[in-house]
C-alpha cells in the first residue's frame, strides 16, 4: 500500500512538473509572435538595425556566435609539429561533431565572413567536394539545423518569398530611410506582393502587415533542398515554382495571382538553397544558379518578371562528378561562380578516434570495447588514405601526421611534416571511409559471443570486410598488408607496453626516475660538469653507460649520441623558459627510449608469468595483480583473458 502511495505521489509530481513546464514555455512565447505594420517594424529596426541583415551575414553570425578560439601552434609542441607556425581557429559551433579538418572549416567560415561583408563571395556558390563519407553532407546539415534553431526574422505577411519588409519602401524614398535606420535597403518586391500593395492597400506601403517567421527544414521555410533530378525529366518548377493552371481560367497569363512560388529558390530566400550531388543535374538545369548568384535574382514561372533573391547557395558532390563537370569548357560560366572547398578525410589519428566515439555516443551501442580498439580501426582507415612517400613508411607517416615527434633512427634529423605534405598536396581525398569502419564495428559486435570488442576482433573483421570490397586486387592486397603487417606489428608494441605497465608497480614513478636521471647525466655530459651524489655528496662523472643504455633503445649510438643529448637538454630548457610542464612524456624520442628500457627490464619475468600454465603462489599473485591493473585500465574479464593469451602466444615466443 505504501509503495502504491509513493508511486501515485511520484506520478502527481511528474504531472505537475510537466504542466509547469508547458505553462512556462507558453508564457515565454507570449509577445514573441509579432503582428504589426511596416511602421511598427521600422520602430523595431530603429532600435536594432541587425534585424534586417542578409542571409550570408545571418549564417556567419550563427556559426561564430557560440565562440571562436584561436590556438597559437607555437605554444603547443604537438600542434606546432602538425600546423607549423599557423594560427588555428577552432569554432565551438563545429567542435563536437567535426574532427581533424580545422583548416577546412576555417575556409568555410572565411567564405561566410567575406560574403557577410558583401564581397564577391556573396555572389558565389559554396561548393564542397570530397570522397564519400568525408563529412560534406554533415557540414551542410549542421548549418541548416543551426538556421532552423535561430531567432525568428521579420517578413512581409503572406509573402511566398518571405521577403524583407523594407522592400515595401519605394526606391525614391530609400535613402531617406537608410540613414536614420542605419541600414542598406537591397532588393525589390516580388510580383505577388507588388500586386497586393497596389490593389489591396492602394499603394500605402506603411499599412502593409508584417509578421515574425521562423526557419524549418521539413516545413520548407527558409531552407530549399534540390536533390539530383533525372536529366530526361527535369522541370525548372522545382527551382522557381510554376504557373497554377487551375487559376488560368480566372486570371490572365501575366497576372501575378496565377504564380505558385514554391520552388527551392522561393522557399530558400533569406536562408539556404542546398544542391545535393549538384553535378548529377543537367547543365541547363543549373543556369538558374548563375542569375541567383551574380544578379541576385531568379526568373518567375511563365512570363513573369525577375524576382530578387537573397540566400546562400550551398552545393556538394563527389570528386568524380566535379572532374567530369570542370573538364567541359562550356561550363565556364557556372565554374566562375563557385567557391570550391575540398573536404578531405581526417588524417590525424587522435581526431579520427573522436569521430567514432561521437558516432557511438549517438547510437545504442552498449558493448564493452577494450582499450585501443578504436585506435586500431582508425589507424587502418588513415593508412588507406595516405599517399606513398619516399621518405618514410606509411605507419611512421601516420604518427608524424598525428603530431608525434619522430627522428630518423641513428640520426638526429627530425622528419619534417611539411616535406611529407608537399609530396602529395591532395592527400586524404581517397581511401577507406568512416562508414566502412562503423560497419566493421557493427559486424564485430554481431559476431561477438561476449558482447565485447577488442583490437584482435576488429582486425579480424577488417580483414573480412576488405576481402568483400569491390576494389582492384592490388589495392586489396595493399589494404590487407596494412592490417596483417603494419597494424599487427604496432599492436604488439602497444600490447607489450600495456602488459609491462600493468606488471610494473609504480610504472609512472619508475619512468619519471629514469627520465630525471637521464636529464641530470646528459646535462652534466654536455656541460662537462660532475654530478653530486644526493646521499654521499660525492662528485661523480656523468654515467655514459647509463646514457647509452637508454639511447640504445631507439638506435642512437656512436657520434649521434652527443647530438641527441644536446637536443634533449636544449629542448628541456626551452620548455622551462616557456613555463611548460616537464615530464617523461614531453619529448617523444626520449619517452620511447625510456618505455623500451622499462619493458626490456621485465620482459623475461612477464613472459614467464604470462605463458606459465601452472603457476606457483608468487607467480599467481603477480599474475592476479597484473590482471587487476589491466581491468583498472579499461579491460573486462573476457578481453583481459583474450589479450593475455594472445600476448603469451605472440609477444614472447621461445
Amino acid at each position: 500500500m505504501n509503495a502504491w502511495l509513493c508511486l501515485q505521489r511520484r506520478q502527481n509530481m511528474n504531472e505537475l512538473s510537466f504542466e509547469q513546464l508547458i505553462k512556462k514555455d507558453r508564457e515565454e512565447g507570449k509577445g514573441k509572435d509579432f503582428q504589426g505594420t511596416l511602421l511598427d517594424y521600422l520602430e523595431i529596426l530603429k532600435e536594432n538595425p541587425d534585424k534586417s541583415i542578409l542571409a550570408h551575414q545571418r549564417l556567419y553570425e550563427i556559426i561564430t556566435r557560440p565562440g571562436v578560439k584561436s590556438i597559437d601552434a607555437e605554444e603547443n609542441p604537438r600542434l606546432r609539429r602538425i600546423y607549423g607556425n599557423d594560427v588555428i581557429k577552432k569554432y565551438k559551433f563545429f567542435e563536437n561533431d567535426f574532427f581533424g579538418i580545422d583548416k577546412t572549416l576555417m575556409k568555410i567560415v572565411r567564405y561566410f565572413h567575406a560574403a557577410a561583408m558583401k564581397g564577391e563571395e556573396s555572389r558565389q556558390v559554396l561548393y564542397l567536394v570530397g570522397p564519400v563519407g568525408s563529412g560534406k553532407s554533415s557540414i551542410m546539415e549542421a548549418i541548416k539545423m543551426a538556421l532552423e534553431e535561430s531567432k525568428p526574422i521579420y517578413a512581409i505577411k503572406g509573402c511566398p518569398m518571405r521577403e524583407d519588409p523594407l522592400h515595401l519602401i519605394p526606391k525614391h524614398l530609400r535613402k531617406e530611410f537608410e540613414e536614420p535606420l542605419d541600414v542598406n535597403i537591397e532588393g525589390d518586391l516580388c510580383p505577388i506582393c507588388r500586386y497586393r500593395l497596389k490593389n489591396e492597400y492602394d499603394g500605402e506601403f506603411e499599412r502593409y502587415p508584417v509578421e515574425q517567421i521562423d526557419f524549418s527544414i521539413r516545413g520548407r521555410k527558409g531552407v530549399g533542398v534540390v536533390p539530383p533530378v533525372d536529366p530526361n525529366n527535369q522541370d525548372t518548377s522545382v527551382l522557381v515554382g510554376s504557373v497554377d493552371i487551375s487559376k488560368m481560367d480566372l486570371y490572365s497569363e501575366d497576372d501575378p495571382r496565377v504564380l505558385s512560388l514554391n520552388g527551392a529558390f522561393n522557399v530558400g530566400n533569406r536562408g539556404i538553397v542546398e544542391f545535393i550531388e549538384v553535378f548529377k543535374n543537367d547543365v541547363e538545369y543549373l543556369h538558374a544558379m548563375i542569375t541567383a548568384t551574380q544578379e541576385k535574382s531568379i526568373p518567375s514561372p511563365g512570363k513573369g518578371p525577375m524576382i530578387y533573391f537573397d540566400g546562400a547557395i550551398l552545393a556538394h558532390s563527389n570528386e568524380a562528378e566535379w572532374n567530369k563537370f570542370k573538364s567541359d569548357h562550356t561550363n565556364e560560366a557556372i565554374l566562375d561562380r563557385i567557391v570550391k572547398i575540398e573536404i578531405p578525410y581526417c588524417l590525424e589519428l587522435n581526431e579520427e578516434v573522436k569521430i567514432y566515439e561521437k558516432i557511438l555516443r549517438k547510437s545504442r551501442f552498449d558493448a564493452h570495447m577494450a582499450p585501443h580498439t578504436l585506435q586500431m580501426a582508425s589507424m587502418f582507415a588513415i593508412l588507406t588514405r595516405l599517399a606513398p612517400s619516399n621518405k618514410v613508411d606509411p605507419l611512421t607517416k601516420l604518427k608524424i601526421y598525428n603530431g608525434e615527434e619522430i627522428i630518423e633512427k641513428g640520426n638526429l634529423r627530425k622528419i619534417d611534416i611539411m616535406e611529407l605534405r608537399e609530396e602529395n598536396a591532395r592527400e586524404g581525398m581517397a581511401g577507406i571511409s568512416t562508414r566502412f569502419i562503423m560497419k566493421a564495428l557493427d559486424m564485430a559486435l554481431a559476431e561477438s559471443e561476449h558482447n565485447c570488442i577488442n583490437p584482435l576482433s576488429i582486425m579480424e573483421t577488417l580483414i573480412k570486410s576488405v576481402k568483400d570490397l569491390s576494389i582492384g586486387d592490388d589495392e586489396k592486397k595493399k589494404y590487407l598488408g596494412y592490417i596483417k603487417s603494419s597494424l599487427k606489428s604496432e599492436y604488439h608494441k602497444i600490447l607489450e607496453k600495456e602488459v609491462t605497465k600493468a606488471f610494473i608497480h609504480g610504472y609512472q614513478e619508475q619512468a619519471e626516475d629514469l627520465f630525471n636521471n637521464y636529464l641530470d647525466h646528459a646535462e652534466a655530459y654536455i656541460n662537462k660538469t660532475k654530478i653530486k651524489d644526493m646521499n654521499t655528496d660525492e662528485e661523480l662523472e656523468p654515467d655514459e653507460e647509463f646514457l647509452k643504455s637508454i639511447e640504445g633503445q631507439i638506435a642512437i649510438t656512436g657520434s649521434s649520441a652527443r647530438g641527441f643529448r644536446q637536443d634533449v637538454t636544449s629542448y628541456m630548457f626551452s620548455l622551462m623558459r616557456n613555463g611548460s610542464k616537464i615530464d617523461f612524456n614531453c619529448y617523444e624520442p626520449l619517452k620511447e627510449a625510456i618505455e623500451k628500457k622499462l619493458m626490456s627490464s621485465v620482459k623475461e619475468l612477464s613472459r614467464v608469468i604470462t605463458k606459465t600454465k601452472v603457476r606457483n603462489k608468487d607467480q599467481n599473485e603477480k599474475y592476479d595483480a597484473m590482471v587487476d591493473e589491466l581491468k583498472k585500465n579499461g579491460y573486462c574479464d573476457h578481453c583481459c583473458n583474450v589479450i593475455l593469451k594472445y600476448a603469451a602466444n605472440n609477444l614472447w615466443k621461445d
